[in-house]
């Protein structure tokens, strides 16, 4: 007999003897939750749900997303979807992990507890960990891709809010009709006035904040002259 035939059998007898202290999932329930642990983990399978995941469920976590981001155009919208796919990826790598060590600790069979021992569980750990780590850094990669984005757009629309509320007020001052679609607004002119309300509100609180803050007090010097 060769040398890897005899640490075979003693792998084999190490593992009889170590699935005696298992008792394993007595009831039908337990063992059809003890068999799904072999699905395979799906982390970069294609589509995102797992037929044994809640579709629902995955429905509601997207919607999470979009109501949190708002993405306002199509690039946006797949970045969205991007972060929530990841998101669902790594939030199953746990739930893996956990099954992959039941599955060690309590096989169904004496051939289930010889095919798949702690030791194969630990091995198996790592190449989640390996997933895990990936999927960590596409959901940071995408996340600051879609910040930055988002910010840009931001800056974009201050910048043409700003223009056309001055042009608003330019209108007003000539008591001249306003029409922001003629200047290649896409604001209404509701919105424009708001935002010009808000700018001149601004100014004034920057103006109070420097007199009540900034300015320096009157010197005794010239007090003393005034009286």
């Amino acid at each position: 007999m060769s040398p890897a035939q005899i640490k075979t059998l003693d792998r084999a007898a190490i593992n009889r003897q170590n699935s005696m202290y298992s008792t394993g999932p007595r009831t039908p329930a337990g063992k059809r939750i003890s068999s799904r642990n072999a699905l395979a983990h799906g982390l970069t399978a294609s589509s995102p749900v797992l037929p044994s995941e809640d579709r629902a469920a995955y429905d509601r976590h997207v919607q999470q997303f979009r109501d949190e981001y708002h993405p306002a155009t199509p690039t946006e919208s797949q970045l969205v979807a991007e972060l929530a796919d990841t998101a669902w990826r790594l939030n199953r790598v746990p739930k893996l992990e956990a099954g992959l060590l039941d599955r060690a600790a309590n096989p169904l069979t004496e051939e289930a507890a010889i095919a798949f021992d702690i030791v194969d569980a630990h091995r198996a750990l790592a190449t989640l960990g390996l997933h895990s780590t990936r999927l960590s850094r596409q959901f940071q990669k995408t996340l600051a891709t879609l910040r930055e984005l988002q910010a840009e757009r931001a800056e974009r629309e201050r910048r043409s809010l700003n223009a056309a509320a001055a042009l608003l007020e330019l209108h007003k001052h000539k008591a001249l009709p306003f029409n922001p679609a003629a200047h290649g607004f896409v604001f209404s002119k509701d919105q424009i006035e708001a935002h010009a309300r808000h700018l001149t509100l601004l100014n004034q609180s920057r103006h109070i904040e420097h007199v009540l803050f900034h300015m320096p007090p009157p010197s005794g010097r010239s007090t003393e002259a005034g009286r």
